[in-house]
């Protein structure tokens, strides 16, 4: 064994000292932080604060919305009838960016027509309709009832609706959260195919040069495979690791001193909510109504249960195409016949991204079933049912999933070794499965 930790000790300052290595350090980690940022930025994609011209020609609601009205629209009245080509092109409107029409209708129809310049963000559209809702019940409050308008709101009471799917009343299974399994299982995928690869090219380099031959002068083949498989996969997790610090940082950066806005209660200021839900809302809802994004990456992710079930997969997925990897290498009779193998790989690395959409989209199927025990495709679909949320049952096939992978990686490490021993010190020779089962017998 200790020799196996020479070895691996060795893979990990060779992956090291490459530059490219060290520059992916960094590199990787912003790319992903600049993909975010651009998420969080356009996920809305709508005009955050609006100039709103009210023309109301009976003078209806008196020149005023609310006593406190939000930040993000700011109103002007106009007394005179105005129809929407006369606001779209005449020159004195242009500095506004939408306008209402008001009439006494609005008493009968409760219908306001909104016209906009540029489409308005989700968050604007609900503030709108809240302050001019809130205006038009003040009015009728005072036409039709002999209550006043405080006392109107101590007995008024919001209502809460909760919509549920009947098969599914915890909303267990909706998609937006199981993007982000899909994501982890991705990030899974793309170290597996980058590593392993370095695995194929180095057991190919090794085995070509006849470096091999003078190794296996002081180990055996089983403790020189094993310490390829950790070293490399140690690079992996290192550069892993350095990846979510520098992700973490930025999305702590992103939240106290970019998107300030997004996270900021007073845009709900001037809003009647109940007592024991106003707090809760203030600090929730403005930014789940701000940009999904948001939401996903700062309040829907259990990172607690995610992140502990990253790894024990990453690691299961790792060693089980390892074994794969390394077979290959010091099977392959030249480092080109190797090289033939990428396309059938990759073709199955990409078999996960079709079990992660079948496991978002009917995660009750038979193939969302088969996918969630198939070893190369386990990782992916076992991320996104934990993204989406299980109960107990769906928390045992993540574990019988994981209990699975792992005694593939095992029983394909042992396969691996078997033909890494036989094939490694034979080189000129051409792959093909009558050579390869004869490997297989010899001891």
């Amino acid at each position: 064994m200790r020799n196996s930790f020479l070895i691996a000790s060795r893979e990990f300052m060779d992956r090291w000292s490459s530059r490219s290595y060290q520059l992916m350090l960094v590199v990787g980690p912003l790319l992903i932080l600049v993909f975010t940022y651009f998420l969080l930025k356009f996920g809305d994609q709508g005009k955050n604060s609006l100039k709103v011209l009210i023309a109301d020609p009976t003078d209806l609601f008196d020149n005023k919305i609310t006593s406190n009205p939000t930040k993000a629209v700011e109103y002007s009245f106009y007394t005179s009838y105005l129809d929407f080509e006369e606001f779209r092109d005449g020159n004195r409107f242009k500095d506004f960016d939408a306008f209402v029409e008001i009439n006494e209708k609005i008493l009968n129809n409760k219908t306001v027509k909104l016209f906009y310049r540029e489409r308005p963000s989700m968050e604007v559209k609900i503030k709108l309709k809240f302050e001019l809702e809130r205006r038009v019940e003040e009015i009728m409050i005072g036409e039709f009832t002999d209550l006043s308008i405080d006392k109107y709101r101590q007995i008024k009471q919001p209502l809460n609706i909760d919509f549920l799917n009947v098969n599914d009343p915890k909303n267990q299974a909706e998609n937006e959260r199981g993007w982000v399994g899909l994501f982890f299982g991705a990030l899974i995928l793309f170290f597996i195919g980058l590593f392993g690869m370095t695995i194929l090219r180095s057991t190919s380099k090794d085995k070509s040069n006849r470096v091999v031959e003078v190794l296996l002068a002081s180990v055996r083949s089983s403790e020189l495979m094993l310490g390829k498989i950790i070293g490399i996969g140690l690079s992996a997790l290192f550069q892993l690791l350095v990846w979510a610090f520098f992700i973490i940082i930025g999305l702590l950066i992103f939240k106290e001193y970019i998107f300030t806005d997004i996270f900021d209660p007073s845009n709900y200021e001037g809003m009647q909510y109940a007592t024991d839900v106003k707090n809760d809302i203030l600090l929730n809802s403005s930014v789940s109504r701000y940009n999904m994004f948001v939401e996903l990456i700062y309040h829907r992710i259990n990172y607690g249960v995610m992140i502990p079930v990253f790894l024990m997969f990453f690691a299961a997925s790792y060693f089980f195409y390892a074994a794969f990897f390394m077979t290959i290498g010091a099977t392959a009779g030249s480092e080109s016949d190797g090289q033939q193998f990428i396309i059938p790989i990759f073709l199955l690395l990409l078999l996960s991204f079709y079990a992660g959409f079948e496991t978002i989209y009917a995660p009750e199927s038979f193939l969302a079933l088969f996918f969630a025990y198939f070893p190369f495709t386990a990782a992916m679909t076992a991320l996104i049912n934990v993204s989406m949320g299980v109960t107990t049952s769906g928390a045992f096939q993540i574990f019988f999933s994981f209990l699975f992978l792992l005694v593939n990686a095992f029983v394909f490490l042992a396969i691996a070794a078997r033909l890494f021993k036989n094939g490694i010190l034979n080189s000129g020779h051409r792959i093909n499965l009558k050579t390869i089962f004869q490997w297989l017998k010899k001891y």
